[in-house]
């Protein structure tokens, strides 16, 4: 606030005159230059021969046409070749800071302060860039000459160069204020040294949880800060916990993973000890709703909580196979979110995970058990799914076909696409063995036949509709400008990464999901009614096995072991934990399967396995989001030479567009259009952006261009709707260049 009150005594001289002398006998007075604007040029003389030059250069330059400030500690008596600017121009005489201070704080807030002199000149160097806020704060006692609420995270985010704005006198104040914080003597040392003090008494009252509201202040707005984040993780990696600390007495805000591995380590311990586990409960919920440790990416805790507190006696009433079926994709799915974020966070840390993976597999096994003794009346209705999706959709529909997509993460898939469309959730019972060739061939093949390529199930699916206009995409070449009737997008990451990194692969998921996510929203926004997400099959997440944990059979006769299932040309006897199924494939005639989610021993990596039959392999997504949103725009445009474009001569052809609305509303005044042409499903052009007008008709021209047939497509070029389409068909005829 001094710098503008600095600024209007300079403006007043200024306004009239060319140049001012600042007589600052104080000589504390020099940091107000700072505050006067750029093209004010300024001097300093505080001898004879100073100003003597200053004098030259201010004669010799064209003074008319400039502002002039000369700063001086020399007493307006004692000047010589300047003080003809203090008589004739103007000048302001400062004796005393601190009495010139209290002068604009009286003359402009009418109030007294009562500091003292270190005090009010550092109070002043402070309120720089600040408004009268901050002086009443200090005059009334509710506020100090720093805030350390906002001054203490920039400083220990960057010490030395925080520090350097401050003359020696100011930092020196800043310094007390600091010690006085932390409750200790000023000892003047490096800022590295008094910031890593102020770290580590934040990082003590959270340990200690005690009440100390600024330092809890400050620790929030570090959270919440871009800029200043990446100093927190530096200095959490510098601080040593002390082994004494009570580990259940800690603030539940604290941003130690360290405690919380001591934490899990004990919580785990006695998972299956009631008593002493509800002991831990109010921690763990603490813990899960922190709002500060969520923002630090301790998020885990969520899930151990949805595990801790699924109610197992729930599976007890189960009492089919629908039962089952209902209860994994309303409750039990949730578990293995849970889990599998536990196996993320926790899979090279098996001193953690052992435990939470144990109690998983406990619980896991209570609902096999159910669904084993029920599974005899297990029915797939996977067959023939995309043609049955296509052949119930007249509008336009994109179909994502993912690899892998389990039911849980198809839930995550579903949280992260936006509100603004309807999802309609389902799922689909996919065939065994869960496995890419067979599940695939069932979802684009009705006949039965297994196609190892997916070009071959394509070809199937697009013979089988030969009178639909359908394109086969892979999701990651998906645009705004991929416009069919039906497509149908491929996405492998999550099975490819699975089979090829195993556990490792858990870290890369997330971004699997945003990838289904952003690309359902594209499609909405670029046209499609409806966009469906199906998947050929699920997957089982082994974490860490024992040998002993692995399915040991003994089999008779020529078998081919994967790690989920096993297929044999001989029946077998000894199959009291297995399921058997005929089936024909090569030379094999029955595939066995195990009551579980271990694997069988192969010679396979473990972790992340596929082709059983739990129900994470096969209850798989069937969602379905749609844009419901109508466009508000009424003009209806339509191509109005439909019949004769079905039989044109020649190489080039129009295609005439008509644009009429029969009311009145400002919405329907225009609309704008693009023109997309396609051959086979390949888009050939696209044109500029049309506007039509009511009552208007566009004619473009085309070639074919070497093709018999274009489909033409028109779209909102706003909302990307299909407006109309038409299939140009050229007649086959010889071009008698009008000699008939």
């Amino acid at each position: 606030m001094i710098d503008k009150w600095f600024k209007k005594d300079i403006e007043k001289v200024l306004k009239e005159k060319n140049i001012i002398v600042f007589i600052d006998e104080s000589k504390e007075g020099s940091f107000l230059l700072n505050c006067l604007a750029d093209d004010i040029v300024k001097y300093e003389a505080n001898d004879e021969i100073e100003e003597l030059r200053i004098k030259y250069f201010i004669e010799k330059e064209d003074s008319d046409s400039k502002k002039y400030i000369v700063y001086t500690n020399t007493s307006k008596d004692k000047l010589k070749f300047i003080r003809e600017y203090c008589e004739i121009d103007g000048n302001i005489h400062i004796t005393n800071i601190q009495n010139y201070i209290k002068q604009k704080i009286f003359e402009n807030l009418n109030e007294n302060i009562n500091k003292t002199d270190s005090e009010l000149l550092s109070a002043a160097k402070n309120s720089i860039g600040k408004d009268e806020i901050y002086w009443r704060g200090l005059i009334i006692g509710t506020s100090g000459i720093f805030d350390l609420e906002k001054e203490l995270l920039p400083f220990i985010n960057n010490p030395e160069q925080y520090v350097s704005k401050y003359d020696i006198d100011t930092k020196i104040e800043f310094y007390k204020k600091i010690n006085e914080y932390l409750n200790q003597q000023y000892i003047d040392k490096p800022a590295s040294t008094l910031a890593n003090e102020v770290v580590n008494h934040i990082f003590n009252v959270l340990i200690k949880d005690e009440n100390d509201t600024l330092s809890k202040s400050v620790y929030s707005s570090w959270l919440d800060s871009k800029e200043y984040g990446k100093s927190l993780i530096e200095y959490i990696k510098q601080f040593k916990l002390n082994d004494t600390i009570d580990i259940w007495n800690i603030s539940p805000s604290h941003p130690f993973k360290q405690i919380d591995i001591l934490w899990l380590k004990e919580i785990g311990s006695e998972l299956n000890n009631s008593t002493k586990l509800s002991n831990y409960i109010p921690k763990i919920n603490q813990r899960a709703s922190n709002k500060e440790a969520n923002k630090i990416g301790i998020t885990f805790w969520k899930d151990i909580k949805i595990l801790i507190d699924f109610d197992r006696q729930e599976i007890s009433r189960l009492s089919s196979i629908d039962d089952c079926i209902d209860f994994y994709v309303e409750k039990l799915y949730k578990v293995d979110q849970s889990v599998r974020a536990l196996y993320t966070e926790f899979i090279d840390d098996e001193s953690v995970l052992s435990f939470y993976q144990e109690y998983y597999k406990e619980l896991m096994n209570l609902f096999l058990d159910k669904w084993f003794q029920f599974f005899d009346k297990y029915e797939q209705n996977q067959t023939a799914k995309l043609k049955e999706i296509i052949e119930s959709n007249s509008e336009k529909t994109a179909i994502i076909v993912g690899d892998g997509v389990t039911y849980e993460t198809s839930q995550n898939i579903a949280s992260l696409v936006s509100n603004e469309f309807k999802c309609k959730n389902d799922y689909i019972l996919v065939d065994t063995p869960s496995i890419t060739e067979n599940n695939m061939s069932q979802i684009y093949v009705s006949n039965g036949t297994i196609f190892k390529t997916l070009s071959e199930r394509e070809k199937f699916l697009a013979n089988e509709l030969n009178d639909k206009n359908i394109g086969f995409v892979y999701l990651d070449d998906v645009n705004e400008d991929t416009q069919y009737d039906y497509l149908v997008c491929q996405y492998k990451d999550i099975d490819e990464l699975g089979d090829k990194m195993n556990n490792k692969a858990l870290k890369y998921f997330k971004e699997a999901e945003k990838t289904f996510a952003s690309k359902i929203e594209l499609l909405l926004n670029s046209g499609y009614k409806k966009v469906y997400l199906i998947t050929d099959h699920g997957f089982v997440l082994t974490g860490h096995l024992k040998e002993h944990d692995k399915v040991d059979v003994q089999f008779i006769g020529d078998i081919k072991k994967a790690e989920r299932y096993i297929r044999t040309v001989q029946r077998q006897s000894n199959i009291n934990n297995l399921v058997e199924k005929e089936q024909m494939d090569g030379v094999y005639n029955y595939v066995y399967f195990a009551k579980g989610m271990n694997p069988f021993k192969s010679v396979g990596k473990y972790g992340f396995s596929h082709g059983g039959i739990a129900p994470q392999e096969l209850i798989t997504p069937y969602l379905c989001w749609s844009n419901e949103k109508t466009s508000l725009n009424n003009l209806n445009v339509k191509i109005i030479n439909k019949k004769e474009l079905t039989n044109v001569t020649g190489n080039l052809y129009q295609v005439k567009i008509e644009a009429q609305c029969s009311s009145n509303d400002i919405f329907s005044t225009e609309r704008k259009i693009v023109i997309l042409q396609f051959n086979g499903g390949k888009q050939l052009s696209k044109s500029q952006i049309i506007t039509m007008n009511n009552n208007s008709i566009e004619k473009q021209e085309f070639e074919f261009d070497g093709y018999d047939k274009i489909d033409i497509q028109i779209l909102d070029a706003i909302t990307k709707e299909l407006i109309d389409k038409v299939t140009v068909t050229k007649r086959n005829d010889r071009d008698l260049g009008g000699l008939l």
